[in-house]
């Protein structure tokens, strides 16, 4: 069982950085691959990016790639996504998940409550 909890999310300016945070419970953390999914207004939920248990693979959508960058800290059983060069349409609601792998949400099975992350033109 994993509890995933997300932080740092809030209001920027097109152009500008965040950093969201995802703080995870239990002890297999770190046998987890884990996952950042977005739901903006009137959406579907979308990956966004995805690292693997150890760290050493990631993947983005395209829409994000060279902007947001995933990364993990398995001693502080924390999974980061650094996004610079906001844009408008990157406003969504942020989530989390761990125990899957890759582009489907159906493949995670833990879920955080999610952050929202709002960028103003």
């Amino acid at each position: 069982q994993v509890q995933l909890v997300e932080s740092g999310g809030g209001l920027v300016q097109s152009g500008g950085s965040l950093r969201l945070s995802c703080a995870a419970s239990g002890r297999a953390f770190s046998s987890y691959a884990m996952g950042w999914f977005r739901q903006g207004p009137g959406k579907e939920r979308e990956f966004v990016a995805g690292i693997s248990y150890n760290g050493a693979v990631t993947n983005y959508a395209d829409s994000v790639k060279d902007r947001f960058t995933i990364s993990r800290d398995n001693a502080k059983n924390t999974v980061y996504l650094q996004m610079n060069s906001l844009k408008p349409e990157d406003t969504a609601v942020y989530y989390c998940a761990a125990g899957g792998a890759g582009a489907s949400a159906n493949d995670y099975n833990y879920w955080g409550q999610g952050t929202q992350v709002t960028v103003s033109s």
